[in-house]
């Protein structure tokens, strides 16, 4: 296939272009900021760069947004307006207009919001919890969301979405703490669009893409408030690995990244898991 990666030159989608191409795709990837996966820089909000370098595609991978951490830096709304639903929408146009069929949309897990808040137990998260944005990003990323349905149903566009969790740079006790209920490496992040590209879906789809979680439903109020009896339920060595390298345990654990219909759906497993972390397998 030949695709169009936005966001070429970031943690995702610079690894979902390299991945790509090791598989025999004929990757073109545009952002606004230079590096080797990036072939034009190209800003979404310029409608008509985007109409014009959007041609001859079989699929367009978006990964380029304006992210929660500039929400963090004060980043203005329209900023994210522009970028995350202005841009998005430019994209999509140009699929239609260009006849590009397949367009993938990388969302984020922090689009559920306030629905992550629960005082008694973890929130078990999957595609059924509701949005409650709590952001400008959010916000954004909820209507780009809208936007794909919308123009799956009324344009016939296979349009898709993937809410990624987290995989911000954290010291090696907080990413492996994370890995058990709400992190993501984007190499798996990246597998899961390649798989996703496969696919043709007969309504519009959403999916989790996280690493994946050892918990259960029974679990939720435990994880909550003493976690780690359950984690050592789940991995009996990882007591003695925590204490070899002075690791602590999450105090709390206040939810749960559910990816089952990832895995029933695209055929999704993730590889760099807490187990891959635990046994330090890189």
């Amino acid at each position: 296939m030949k695709i169009l990666v936005t966001g070429s030159s970031g943690q995702l989608g610079s690894v979902t272009a390299k991945l790509l191409k090791t598989h025999g795709h004929t990757i073109y990837g545009i952002d606004i900021i230079p590096s080797d996966t990036t072939d034009e820089l190209i800003d979404l909000k310029n409608k008509e760069a985007i109409m014009a370098a959007c041609r001859g595609y079989d699929a367009i991978i978006h990964t380029a947004a304006i992210h929660g951490k500039h929400y963090e830096l004060k980043y203005p709304r329209e900023t994210f307006i522009d970028t995350n639903i202005i841009g998005t929408l430019n994209l999509l146009n140009a699929c239609i207009k260009n006849g590009i069929p397949k367009f993938l949309f990388t969302s984020t897990t922090s689009i559920y919001g306030d629905a992550l808040v629960d005082a008694e137990k973890a929130v078990w998260v999957d595609e059924s919890l509701r949005e409650q944005p709590r952001d400008i990003y959010d916000i954004t990323k909820q209507t780009a969301e809208q936007l794909c349905r919308d123009f799956f149903y009324k344009e016939g566009l296979q349009a898709s979405v993937y809410r990624v969790a987290r995989f911000l740079p954290e010291d090696d006790n907080l990413k492996i703490n994370h890995r058990l209920y709400r992190g993501l490496d984007e190499r798996d992040g990246a597998e899961a669009l390649r798989l996703a590209l496969g696919i043709t879906f007969n309504k519009f789809e959403i999916f989790n893409i996280s690493s994946g979680s050892p918990f259960n439903r029974e679990e939720l109020n435990t994880i909550k408030h003493n976690p780690e009896p359950v984690i050592l339920k789940h991995y009996p060595d990882a007591a003695e690995i925590y204490k070899t390298k002075g690791w602590k345990f999450p105090a709390s654990i206040d939810r749960v990244y559910v990816t089952e219909k990832a895995k029933i759906c695209l055929g999704y497993q993730p590889i760099y898991t807490f187990e891959y972390l635990l046994y330090n397998k890189e």
